[in-house]
């Protein structure tokens, strides 16, 4: 029984050296590896990623004064502009998400509020971080969910404590029981528990019934779920699974536990503001010769 395994913060660190020593006709040749031509397209975002690079090494004062540039690419589909964008963010570790330009207007008939699509970057930001925070904790989170597996799979009598809880227990059942658990670690490991179901314990993913009506309002809506849902208490399941399917999910809320969610979100908003990439497809479809004008603005 396991869990599969990633790359290190130390990893990452190097990772995170390797792209700031890229040059541009470096970072050319790492797309190279993955983008047959459109050789004008890769220099000019290789460019742009260096540049974007070097603005931030400026003094904090007049760093702020350099923005950075929009690319605008044109070709036909299958030509690779997003495979391009997709890769660059890859190779930078930033944020990126793809979005249709025809539903992000006229809102309130066709269209969402612009300021959505930052919303969505933010939010894959924040799992971005939070993936690599349960990276670094991952070690220390499969110890304790070990611990809290045995506990599941080696419960006390009806009605009793625990003998490691029990600060009245003797010191030869203590070590009877340590014993035990040292042999349930071994037959874990063994995978002779892989049939053996427990129940876990999990926390509902319910949010407060809430409707906003009106153009524009929908991410409002949702805002106020997340502000609602923050106060109410959290509900919780129990849920019936074998020993490995118990195993991962208690990594994850182990994981969960030791990382610091604040720091997650400040990384987050800052990975955002420095380095988040929006790709805008389908630019044509609100450019028409009509303005915007009529019920074919998203359909020309």
């Amino acid at each position: 029984m396991d869990i599969p395994t990633t790359a290190s913060l130390e990893e990452q660190i190097s990772h995170d050296a390797f792209v700031a020593s890229l040059t541009p006709k470096e970072i050319v040749v790492e797309l190279d590896k993955f983008i047959v031509g459109q050789n004008k397209a890769k220099r000019a975002v290789a460019i742009a990623l260096r540049n974007r690079w070097r603005s931030q090494q400026l003094p904090e004062d007049i760093r702020d004064e350099v923005a950075p540039k929009n690319i605008l690419m044109i070709g036909p589909t299958g030509v690779g502009k997003t495979e391009i964008a997709r890769r660059l963010a890859k190779l930078a570790n930033s944020p990126f998400i793809k979005v249709e330009a025809s539903k992000y207007t006229e809102v309130g008939y066709v269209g969402r509020d612009v300021e959505s699509m930052v919303r969505d970057l933010v939010e894959l930001s924040k799992n971005m971080v939070k993936e690599e925070m349960e990276k670094e904790v991952r070690e220390k989170a499969r110890v304790l969910a070990e611990e809290r597996l045995i506990d599941l799979l080696l419960p006390p009598p009806a009605g009793q404590k625990s003998p490691k809880d029990d600060a009245d227990a003797d010191a030869l059942g203590k070590q009877h029981y340590n014993n035990t658990r040292e042999k349930f670690a071994a037959y874990l490991k063994e995978g002779r528990f892989d049939e053996r179901m427990v129940e876990v314990e999990m926390q509902e993913n319910a949010n407060p019934m809430v409707e906003v009506f009106g153009g524009g309002m929908e991410d409002m809506g949702g805002n106020i779920k997340d502000m609602l849902g923050s106060f109410m208490p959290k509900k919780t399941k129990t849920k019936k699974m074998k020993a490995p399917e118990a195993f991962k999910v208690l990594c994850r809320q182990e994981a969960d536990k030791l990382i610091d969610h604040d720091k997650a979100t400040q990384e987050a908003l800052e990975r955002t503001e420095k380095s988040g990439i929006i790709f805008i497809d389908e630019i044509d479809k609100i450019a028409g010769r009509q303005g915007g004008q009529g019920p074919d603005v998203s359909r020309e």
